[in-house]
C-alpha cells in the first residue's frame, strides 16, 4: 500500500471503528462479527480477551498477543473493503508487517484505540419512545 494512504469504509462501518496509523497507512480497526468469532475461538469470549492480555506470562507473548489482535481488527476494514471493491482489492496486513512497521512504544499507544473499537463494535444504539405518563405540553 502507498504511504499516507487510508483504508476507506462505509459510513456505518465507519461509525463502528478507530483509526490508527501503521508505516504511514491509517488502518481503521473494526469489531465484526467475525473478529468477534475469532476472539471467541481464542480467548473464550470477549469478556475473557483482557483478562487474558493482563496475565500473559511474559513480555513476549503479550505482545504476540498484541499483535494478533491489532491485525485482526485491522484486516477487517481490508476484509470489507474489498467485499465492496473487487477491483480495487488490498492485501491483508500480515503480523510479521506489522511487527516491522511497529516499535512496542506503537503498540502500548494503540491500546485506546482497541478499546474504543471493541466499545463501538458492541455498543446498542437504544432509542426510547416518551413515556405515555409524561406530561405533553
Amino acid at each position: 500500500m502507498a504511504k499516507d494512504t487510508k483504508i476507506k469504509l462505509d459510513e456505518s462501518a465507519e461509525n463502528r471503528s478507530t483509526e490508527i496509523s501503521i508505516g504511514g497507512t491509517v488502518f481503521p480497526l473494526i469489531l465484526t462479527t467475525k473478529a468477534t468469532k475469532e476472539i471467541a475461538k481464542r480467548y473464550g469470549g470477549l469478556e475473557n480477551l483482557g483478562a487474558k492480555l493482563m496475565k500473559s506470562e511474559n513480555f513476549e507473548m503479550a505482545l504476540d498477543e498484541i499483535v494478533w489482535l491489532i491485525t485482526l481488527l485491522a484486516n477487517q476494514s481490508i476484509l470489507i473493503h474489498n467485499l465492496r471493491n473487487r477491483d480495487d482489492r488490498r492485501d491483508l496486513l500480515t503480523e510479521e508487517e506489522l511487527e516491522l512497521l511497529t516499535t512496542p512504544f506503537d503498540l502500548s499507544e494503540y491500546k485506546n484505540a482497541i478499546m474504543a473499537s471493541m466499545v463501538r463494535g458492541t455498543k446498542r444504539n437504544v432509542e426510547s419512545e416518551p413515556s405515555k405518563n409524561e406530561e405533553v405540553g
